[in-house]
């Protein structure tokens, strides 16, 4: 990845999809995801493109929304993750986040913006918007690093 954010205009839960997969070719286990985007944007439809693009089964992709967490495993596995009903703050500490990621998983937080400040620097950040009757989605890299092993991962 050389470091520049992608874009993709979907018109499609179909093309949704496809980005998602898009961004999966770029990453190799152990990052976590930023979703952000009103309600009924496609964060979930864009998770099970990026599952599909891990070697995932994306039928089994759902919002997480009243679990908060799903792991779904693989090499690497995915952490669907959803803070939208979680309180500011409130127990994200139990969700596993960090052991996801030393553990080779790619994160998904839907409802990013709710991440620790701590760890939203090592986060891609990946935004829907509706413009009409399409949907632009863009997804910038970290801005620190997280590779396993780094000492910028991230600690809380």
């Amino acid at each position: 990845m050389s470091g520049d954010s992608l874009s993709w205009t979907s018109r499609s839960e179909e093309q949704t999809e496809q980005a998602g997969q898009a961004l999966a070719a770029e990453l190799t286990g152990g990052e976590i995801l930023s979703l952000s985007g009103t309600l009924g944007a496609g964060k979930t439809v864009f998770v099970r493109g990026l599952a599909r693009g891990l070697g995932l089964e994306e039928r089994a992709i759902a919002s997480p929304s009243f679990v908060l967490a799903t792991l779904h495993p693989g090499q690497p596995g995915l952490l669907h993750v959803d803070l939208y009903r979680l309180a500011d703050g409130a127990g994200i500490d139990d969700l596993g986040l960090e052991d996801a990621m030393e553990d080779g998983h790619v994160v998904a937080v839907e409802w990013g913006e709710r991440l620790p400040e701590w760890l939203a620097p090592h986060a891609w950040t990946v935004r829907i918007d509706l413009a009409g009757d399409e949907r632009r989605i863009t997804a910038a890299p970290p801005l620190a690093a997280t590779t396993r092993g780094d000492s910028s991962a991230p600690h809380g």
